[in-house]
């Protein structure tokens, strides 16, 4: 039995394959998962050679050790940044080393390679092309209503009548709105992922802001949308345009996906809150949200039902909320529907 005090057993507790080798080039360990990785025994590879026992080639039929030198090239070079090779069996796999030297431009005492499997990345080229076609998709969409309006009045201007022009700008207008919309969302979530989100935050009138995306979506669907609020309400401390942004959100939802009467609510927090603010509560007569769905509705590109979307919605919904210090909550609505709950702290005094 290995000593788990062990360099052996500490090397072999890594998630990532490890081989060392020393100042001469002769591996003195290999991980148990490198080993199964490269097709090797850990215990009769200690005094083989490293090009030997890292059995890795490129597309090209190059080995690791011929392309990188490790034990060559620049003196003070201290490491191999991150590369993609594949095992004796064609999986790919990714690939960084460190050099070590006793002196500053001195002779290399040791090479730590360590070999990890390239399916997260693989994972990572499956979102970006998932990214990819999402947005190819939200784009083309409206781009299309816009290209085939504007021909259509370049070929016919003197054949239609005022309202026909008007009718097409208006809808050219209304498809420029929602590409605008759609840029926005991308160079938010963004900034959301890199956390250089900017928030210019100001005391805000919520009855006010609220009370001009119901009306503005009330105006684009025949779904009735009940708004009911409370008096006296405190200030928020909100980018208006972010709170705009998350408020347009859920409510356009509960009218894409929900059935029924769409009600917005909007209430001051009562006493015993952690903090002072208010408390917006958007409900659907729909089918709500199975709890076992409602993790993944903050997650970007979600999207359920036939009416689809961009999925990124209530991403931007969670993460703007939570870049203002608030909270949202998904839950059942007394119909059945779906209830979304967001508190949302007032402003800071002084």
């Amino acid at each position: 039995m290995t000593d788990p005090g062990s360099p052996q057993a500490l090397v072999d507790a890594l998630p990532d394959g490890v081989v060392v080798a020393d100042a001469a080039g002769q591996v003195v360990i290999v991980s148990a998962l490198a080993g199964r990785m490269l097709g090797a025994d850990p215990a009769t590879s200690v005094g083989a050679q490293l090009a030997d026992v890292l059995a890795l080639q490129d597309t090209e039929g190059r080995d690791w050790c011929a392309a990188n030198q490790p034990y060559g090239g620049l003196t003070n070079r201290t490491g191999i940044p991150e590369q993609s090779w594949l095992l004796p069996n064609g999986t790919e796999v990714l690939t960084t080393a460190r050099i070590t030297r006793d002196l500053r431009g001195g002779p290399v005492t040791q090479v730590a390679v360590v070999i990890r499997s390239g399916r997260g990345r693989a994972h990572l080229d499956r979102e970006r092309s998932d990214l990819v076609a999402t947005v190819a998709h939200e784009l083309r969409s409206p781009l299309t209503g816009v290209k085939g309006f504007v021909q259509a009045m370049l070929n016919r201007w003197d054949k239609l009548t005022d309202e026909q022009k008007k009718l097409m700008l208006t809808t050219v207008h209304t498809d420029s709105d929602r590409l605008s919309r759609l840029i926005a969302e991308l160079l938010d979530v963004a900034r959301i992922d890199t956390g250089r989100l900017s928030l210019h935050s100001r005391p805000c009138d919520a009855d006010q802001l609220v009370g001009r995306v119901v009306e503005s979506v009330q105006a684009g669907t025949a779904r009735p949308i009940r708004y009911d609020v409370e008096d006296d309400l405190p200030s928020i401390g909100a980018d208006p345009d972010k709170f705009t942004q998350v408020v347009t959100n859920l409510v356009e939802n509960a009218v894409r996906h929900g059935a029924g009467t769409v009600s917005v609510t909007l209430e001051a927090l009562r006493e015993g809150a952690e903090q002072s603010g208010i408390r917006l509560v958007v409900e659907d007569e729909g089918d709500g949200i199975p709890d076992e769905l409602r993790r993944r509705v903050f997650t970007k590109f979600w999207t359920s039902g036939v009416r689809g979307g961009s999925g990124l919605g209530m991403y931007l919904v969670n993460g703007l909320t939570r870049a203002h210090g608030g909270s949202i909550v998904l839950g059942d609505a007394d119909s059945g529907g779906a209830r979304v709950v967001v508190e949302w702290p007032a402003a800071r005094i002084g």
